[in-house]
């Protein structure tokens, strides 16, 4: 992965991401999917599904097409900034890209053969909502639980962009299959997170640092139901990476580090990661993300 050293410029653009975790005979999994190489935004990483906020998805009949009401969802996100439909619009943008990105529909009753029906309607040209109204579905927002917020730093570390990420946490729906769509993503993977982050310390895979890092949290769980638990015990964390210069490299440093502004640790595992021989990783090598 090759370190960008730009100044952004402009306000951090909204975007939603689903990670979507499953119980298997080996503990908690999560999926993961591999950006284009051509993409401009982590091109070749595996990441969680997601993408950015369409002005659109805002604007989706709530009352018709969500299980639980604007307010409600605004309150769990713990943003008193926004609105209430901005807020529920985040939630419609997680559930909307889960759906493209993955074909897991998120949706009352939804199985894998109204899954499929759905998607051959996005393919004819629909639009999410038109998908909705088509098939009369109440999107499930309540099966998103808010995780955390991730706000990328002016100083770029891998990324040309700024975009203000909500992470969320969600089951996979029951009766469906988690796959990718051969164009925004080239290969997926159900992955326990010590398995990501040992295939990231071999070279493997590449990931960027919200993945790395959100991936040794979830590596502290051992199932779903204990995920899911925590999101619902707390509120979700405010990640601003505050990235410095040391003996000549980049590091990038999280909330509780001694050079971090905020002096409240928001993440379990390291504080910071150093980059070295093309890759982000922390003082005290795989283990110190591995717990």
């Amino acid at each position: 992965m090759e370190l960008n050293t730009e100044v952004l410029a402009g306000p951090a653009r909204p975007a939603a991401t689903v990670v979507m975790l499953r119980d298997a005979p080996g503990g908690l999994e999560v999926f993961l999917i591999r950006r284009h190489g051509l993409s401009d935004v982590l091109g070749g990483a595996y990441v969680f599904p997601g993408g950015k906020v369409d002005a659109d998805d805002a604007l989706l009949d709530m009352a018709a097409h969500l299980d639980t009401p604007p307010a409600q969802l605004h309150g769990a996100l713990n943003e008193p900034s926004l609105d209430d439909l901005t807020a529920a619009g985040l939630y419609v943008a997680a559930l909307r890209e889960a759906f493209e990105e993955t074909g897991v529909l998120y949706a009352q009753g939804a199985d894998s053969a109204v899954a499929a029906r759905a998607t051959a309607l996005s393919r004819e040209g629909r639009s999410f909502e038109e998908v909705l109204q088509a098939m009369r579905l109440r999107l499930a927002a309540s099966s998103l639980l808010p995780w955390s917020r991730w706000i990328t730093p002016r100083v770029a570390s891998v990324v040309n962009k700024r975009f203000d990420t909500r992470f969320f946490v969600a089951a996979v729906a029951p009766g469906q299959q988690a796959t990718h769509d051969n164009h925004e993503a080239t290969e997926s993977a159900w992955l326990s997170p010590r398995a990501a982050l040992e295939q990231y310390w071999q070279r493997q895979i590449e990931l960027a640092p919200p993945q790395i890092m959100s991936l040794a949290h979830l590596a502290r769980h051992g199932s779903v139901q204990s995920v899911l638990a925590e999101a619902r015990l707390r509120l979700p964390p405010v990640i601003e990476p505050e990235p410095f210069e040391q003996d000549g490299a980049r590091v990038i440093c999280y909330p509780g580090d001694e050079r971090h502004s905020v002096r409240e640790r928001a993440l379990p595992g390291p504080t910071r990661l150093h980059y070295r021989d093309k890759r982000f990783e922390p003082v005290g090598g795989l283990q110190a993300l591995l717990g």
